[in-house]
């Protein structure tokens, strides 16, 4: 399933280029549409209530239930889900830890993004006056299923409930042109992680190991990888923050993102207002917002 939440908090399910709130589509199928959690988490953690989304899906998806479908173009979407904390990953593609520099990691390299981060498609993104030196990277967003806690890395897809994408802007004044890099606070700032536009469930989308990823930058494409070149796999970092903290359902690791960014080109470049970025993970869509 693909799965959203429009900006009226309703959730919704995506079929090709139309939209099903859920809770209406059930009750057009004959369940209890009231009973549905009314919030992306709780619906990632209720079992029962996934099933009942895939029923009220596939009830939508019959020719003769068109009036359940709204034009997917025309819908208004929120961030899919506000997760409880995210985690992100530096320098986890063979490029851009070349192009960044510094030693060969030998366990990876994390940081926190608060959740006042977060925005959703079509945000335009009002970078602080202060910043001079605003980033992008196109990232492969996880989203926690069943909470894990010390999981071996063979066992750790059996807590992921989907994947999504976010921009990981970033404040690079913070983490290079400082005494000490904040590396969390230039990457903390308001607003600074788009998502969306929903999340894909594991077992649509599959193995996480070889989808492409890109950028555009109003039109022109400044990134452009495969989840092949990372560094440590989605089951690696799964299996290694769970070392340290218990992963609750809807909290998202970030996996980093491959070379391009624009602090690291040759001049360097930077987000500047009215710039329009779409960022696209293979079998998971595609991210639009703007900088306002």
């Amino acid at each position: 399933m693909r799965l959203a939440t429009l900006k009226d908090g309703r959730l919704a399910g995506v079929l090709d280029e139309a939209l099903v709130p859920l809770a209406a589509a059930l009750d057009a199928a004959g369940g209890n549409g009231t009973a549905l959690p009314r919030d992306m988490i709780a619906l990632l953690a209720d079992e029962a209530a996934m099933t009942e989304a895939a029923r009220a899906l596939a009830f939508a998806a019959r020719p003769e239930q068109a009036k359940l479908r709204l034009p997917l173009d025309e819908a208004l979407l929120d961030a899919p889900l506000r997760p409880g904390k995210i985690i992100g990953v530096g320098r986890n593609y063979g490029a851009h830890a070349s192009e960044v520099g510094g030693p060969k990691l030998e366990a990876p390299k994390l940081f926190l993004k608060p959740t006042s981060t977060v925005c959703g498609p079509g945000t335009n993104v009002a970078i602080p006056r202060a910043v001079t030196k605003p980033d992008w990277e196109v990232e492969l967003a996880v989203v926690i299923g069943a909470p894990a806690f010390e999981v071996e890395e063979r066992r750790a897809l059996e807590h992921v409930a989907g994947y999504t994408i976010l921009n990981d802007i970033s404040a690079r004044e913070f983490q290079f042109d400082v005494p000490l890099a904040m590396t969390s606070f230039a990457k903390g700032l308001q607003d600074f992680c788009p998502i969306g536009p929903w999340i894909v469930t594991a077992d649509a989308l599959g193995e996480p190991w070889a989808l492409d990823i890109a950028c555009t930058l109003n039109g022109e494409e400044v990134q452009h990888g495969n989840t092949r070149e990372l560094l440590f796999s989605v089951p690696a970092l799964i299996a290694y923050v769970s070392r340290f903290m218990r992963l609750d359902t809807g909290d998202v690791i970030a996996t980093g993102t491959p070379s391009g960014s624009g602090h690291f080109r040759d001049p360097p470049r930077y987000l500047r207002s009215g710039d329009q970025l779409e960022l696209t993970v293979e079998r998971i869509g595609t991210l639009r917002h703007g900088i306002a």
